[in-house]
């Protein structure tokens, strides 16, 4: 089988790590170019720590390296009402012996789609500095990008009435990066909120015995208490791990083709993705728009994953 040449941005992030602990299964098929880092759910600085540690728990042999301190234009806003002033609380894992390179993300994405033999992917699951930034310092860079695909936006919000987290901390950057012309395909809160970890997922994921069934049981459990207390949800959407089930089976999604504007002026919309479901713009489409999941397959496809892991470590 073809192995897909992907790039990880996150910001890891509860959903980040059961993200990338997907990607990093033997079952993905992928080969993981490398993992970097933006500010979001927490600094940049405690996100680059907590894909480190990641990588350890894994085993995981991939380069990490450190992106974007703070948005393109506006300031930072972080989540610690979600995922804790680690950026990943619950789980309590050992500082990690493994170092990021000193090489700043922005210029590994740009050299290694550069120097690429074949076309790369990008999966970022945080808000979309780097990419942009990428983007805009060397544009030549699109014609090997095969697609973006990102956890973001939606016909709603979750940071504001309008805006979910990701875009609205950073709508310039996703503003070009939806007006890039490279491909995007997005999973926002229309599709994420179908996956959510409640009391059942959570109690069948307990009985898988092995480490990283375990970490993943901690994540869901804090997670899960973080949603309920929030937003009155009866456990966690794990939004960013779309984003990898996809890249491994993407027929477990539904999806329309549409025109996606970033709303980066309003007064209570900044940060709002404008999706023209019903063609309304006369705008060609620029995003491929997961619309709805197979919820039951998603759930035994990551039992798999996690009871794999036996056969890994």
């Amino acid at each position: 089988m073809k192995h897909k040449k992907v790039i990880l941005d996150c910001d890891p992030g509860h959903d980040d790590a059961i993200a990338i602990i997907i990607a990093a299964s033997k079952r993905s098929h992928l080969n993981i170019l490398g993992i970097t880092t933006v500010a979001g759910n927490v600094s940049v600085e405690k996100n680059t720590v907590n894909a480190l540690k990641i990588c350890e728990l894994l085993d995981l042999d991939v380069p990490v390296y450190k992106g974007s301190q703070r948005p393109m234009v506006k300031r930072s806003e972080i989540a610690p009402e979600i995922h804790g002033e680690t950026g990943m609380d619950g789980p309590a894992l050992p500082e990690p012996m493994k170092t990021h390179e000193d090489q700043h993300a922005v210029d590994f994405i740009i050299e290694t789609v550069k120097s690429s033999k074949g076309k790369v992917t990008l999966v970022p699951t945080g808000p979309l500095t780097n990419i942009a930034m990428a983007l805009v310092k060397a544009p030549e860079i699109k014609n090997n990008i095969e697609e973006i695909v990102l956890m973001g936006g939606g016909t709603f919000g979750n940071w504001t009435p309008a805006a979910e987290f990701n875009i609205y901390v950073d709508a310039e950057s996703a503003k070009v990066v939806f007006e890039s012309g490279v491909p995007v395909t997005m999973f926002g809160l229309d599709v994420t909120h179908q996956v959510i970890a409640d009391q059942r997922i959570q109690e069948r994921y307990a009985k898988i015995d092995n480490g990283i069934a375990d970490f993943v049981s901690e994540l869901l459990v804090f997670f899960g208490e973080a949603y309920r207390d929030h937003f009155g949800f009866e456990g966690g959407p794990i939004h960013d791990a779309c984003t990898a089930m996809y890249l491994l089976k993407p027929d477990l999604f539904e999806f329309k083709n549409v025109h996606v504007d970033i709303e980066t002026k309003g007064e209570f919309t900044y940060g709002m993705t404008a999706v023209d479901l019903l063609g309304v713009t006369g705008s060609q489409p620029n995003t491929k728009f997961a619309e709805s999941v197979n919820r039951e397959e998603f759930w035994n496809i990551f039992e798999d994953i996690l009871i794999s892991y036996n056969k890994e470590q």
